[in-house]
Order: C-alpha cells, then structure tokens, then sequence
C-alpha cells in the first residue's frame, strides 16, 4: 500500500477517507459510521473531518466509527477561521475531542484564512500540542503567499489540503511543487470532483473500460499516482468505500496519463486557488 511520510516522520496511507456532508441525517449516522469502519478494515486509516462539517455532527459519526479502534487511525480536523484566535481556537479544539471522544487528535488544520493573523494562529496551534492536545497542525486552503507568509513556522506546518481533481488542477503549477520541495505532504479533498460531471466525461469511461474499473476509480488513480499527496475521497456507501479502495491498483499508463492531460489541460499559469 502506497504510503506518503510527514516531515515529522509519520507515515500514513497515500488514500484516507473524508466526512464532509456526514452526520447532517441522524438517521444516517449509524450507516456512515459503519462505511468508515469499512474503510479502517481495508487499510484507509487516515480520516479526515472538521467542526464546520454538520455543525460537528460528522464528528460525532466518527467517534463512533472509531470507538475502540483510536489506535488504528490518523485523525484529522479542522477549525473554523472564526474559532482560530488565542481564546477561541482552545474552546474549539475542547469541544473538537468531546465529540470525537478523544484526548488528541492527530492533525488540526486552519480549515480556510479568515480575519485572525496567521501568526496568532500557529501560536494557538503550538500551544496546542505543548497541552497534548493536537499531535500537529497544519492548514488547509491556503495559497502559496499564504504558505510563505508563515516564514519560520512553515516547517512546523504538516500539510496543506486542498481542492485537487481532474476539473480543478491549478494547484499543480505552483502549490505542489512549493510544498513537495520542502516535503510537506498535500491533501486532496474531493479528489473525484463532485456532483457527477467530471465522471462523466467520456476520457474517464474510456480508460475505466480498458481496466475494468469506473471513471471514480481512474479520477482516484490520478491524484493517488502524484508523489506526496494524500487523497480524502468521501464515501458512505459500501460498495463506494470497496471502490475507493480498489483504486489503490490501478497504475495508469503514460499514455493514459498523457490522454488525461489532453482531456484536462494542466495549468500553463498561476491561477487563483481553487475551493468548495
């Protein structure tokens, strides 16, 4: 199983899952908790959510999906931007692991830049793990300036998660490689893209047909063949969850590599950062 390695050293499956969108439907807790434990059986331990996700409803389904398995996942969440000062980020991150029903949480992320300094932030954030509350921290949907903005805290920052898929490849003319040379992981979320349009692009169906796999699983590969990218796909379905892991053995050729580019132009310039 394709790994990607922090630069703190932790190593973690290139593919994980994501929560967002999980937890909105009590009635539906009970089935996404149960796709998430699928989903640590077939070895995609890293899960991904946030406090914004259904007003932390997401977090109470993996809390369940996680209760006696807390040694087996990377556990990762998220602040909102508003929460991200010196006084609220602590009562954010307190109410974080009493859903979760953790005493750390793996990985915190900055979910987006908002109105407090980056710099109160990362200190807040230190603080953070000095407490053993948080193993790291990190950002997510943050540019490059933004990135560099954090001068000398830039190497404490693990990961920046971003929008990456076929229809949304902006990041690759300058936020990958700024964080791949300097070894910091990059997380994709909704690497298939949703809503459906991009899976429906005759590309995908072509190169699926060829492998015997959907247009989701070619999407996947493509995120997954990138070096030191970890993909979070969603899932609350089993047969998604199986789908998802399968991707993990599909290689794509060169050549289908080079189809996708010409089915998905790259980025030729900088644009702006892409988000949901």
């Amino acid at each position: 199983m394709k790994q990607v390695t922090f630069a703190h050293g932790t190593a973690v499956p290139a593919l994980g899952q994501g929560t967002w969108y999980m937890g909105e439907r009590g009635s539906d807790r009970r089935a996404e908790a149960a796709a998430l434990r699928l989903g640590l059986d077939l070895g995609m331990t890293v899960i991904d959510t946030a406090e914004m996700y259904a007003e932390g409803g997401a977090e109470q389904v993996v809390a369940e999906a996680i209760a006696g398995r807390r040694d087996e996942c990377f556990l990762v969440s998220k602040v909102y931007p508003h929460n991200a000062g010196a006084r609220t980020l602590p009562l954010a991150l307190e109410a974080s692991l009493k859903r979760l029903r953790v005493e750390r949480i793996d990985l915190y992320l900055l979910h987006w830049r908002g109105g407090v300094p980056l710099a109160e932030t990362v200190a807040a954030m230190e603080k953070a793990v000095a407490a053993g509350k948080i193993a790291r921290w990190g950002v997510s949907n943050l540019d490059v300036d933004d990135l560099e903005e954090l001068g000398r805290d830039l190497p404490d920052c693990a990961t920046d998660q971003v929008l990456w898929n076929l229809g949304a490849r902006g990041v690759e003319f300058d936020l990958l490689p700024f964080c791949g040379a300097r070894g910091m992981p990059v997380m994709a979320y909704s690497p298939i893209g949703q809503g459906g349009a991009l899976l429906r692009h005759p590309a995908l169906r072509a190169i699926g047909a060829r492998h015997g796999a959907t247009p989701a699983q070619v999407a996947l590969a493509f995120v997954l063949a990138r070096p030191g990218v970890i993909a979070i796909p969603k899932a609350a379905d089993p047969d998604h969850v199986r789908q998802n892991a399968a991707a993990r053995e599909l290689v794509l050729t060169p050549a289908e590599l080079a189809e996708l580019d010409a089915a998905f132009p790259p980025p030729r310039r900088k644009q702006a950062l892409a988000m949901l």
